[in-house]
């Protein structure tokens, strides 16, 4: 991975591949785009690359982190955009298809319930969770929530990830170096923030308050 994106960041390649790593992400959950967006910012971190050639070494430019943030949350919100557009016009089989996950289903009604009330920190959260974002852009669209209920969480949630993932790359790579180490503790943050975001919107709502009951007699 950092051969490879040592390789891109002196061109602007680097902001299109980044860009379509975020965007087919929320469809295809497998692609490493946090790990891709961590490694260039990481690489940032250096200043300049190196590259060697055969006429000797030639020094070129690394990404700018400010584009490459911006770059990494519009890809983000478009990402979910496009699942949340696919998702509304699913139909009865899309609809089927929730229904057999508890997971979709249980993300589906906290996510209704969320934004119901004004709120939708379950969007943000969930865009640090392992495919988090595909189950809540697909459930939102799919319960035909309307646009401007969720699309400014959508822009809060990729805006923060972006953030915290370029900071990640850039602060591993100003503490612990531009290369594997600083790469590999960023990655590992960024997991571990995936892991608590995946608990948190796993966690069974509860009520706000206990089911009123008559008072106990006596005493």
């Amino acid at each position: 991975m950092l051969e490879s994106v040592g390789a891109l960041t002196g061109s602007p390649w680097i902001y299109a591949v980044v860009a379509l790593s975020v965007l087919l992400d929320v469809l295809l959950p497998v692609l490493p785009s946090g790990v891709l967006v961590i490694t260039a910012a990481t690489a940032a971190a250096a200043g300049t690359t190196t590259v060697t050639a055969t006429a000797g070494e030639a020094t070129r430019q690394v990404p700018s982190l400010v584009a490459l943030t911006l770059c990494a949350a519009t890809a983000s919100v478009l990402g979910d955009l496009v699942a949340y557009r696919l998702a509304w016009r699913g139909g009865d089989r899309l609809d089927r298809a929730i229904a057999r996950s508890r997971r979709l289903t249980s993300a589906q009604e906290r996510l209704g319930a969320a934004l119901s009330r004004g709120g939708g920190a379950l969007v943000v959260i969930a865009r640090f969770a392992p495919a988090g974002r595909s189950v809540v852009s697909l459930g939102a669209g799919a319960a035909h929530r309307k646009v401007k209920e969720f699309l400014p969480w959508s822009a809060v949630a990729g805006v923060a990830w972006a953030v915290y993932s370029v900071g990640l790359g850039y602060f591993g790579g100003q503490w612990l170096g531009a290369g594997w180490m600083g790469t590999a503790v960023s990655v590992l943050a960024l997991f571990l923030a995936g892991a608590l975001a995946a608990v948190v919107i796993r966690r069974p709502a509860h009520a706000s308050a206990a089911p009123a009951a008559g008072a106990p007699a006596g005493t």
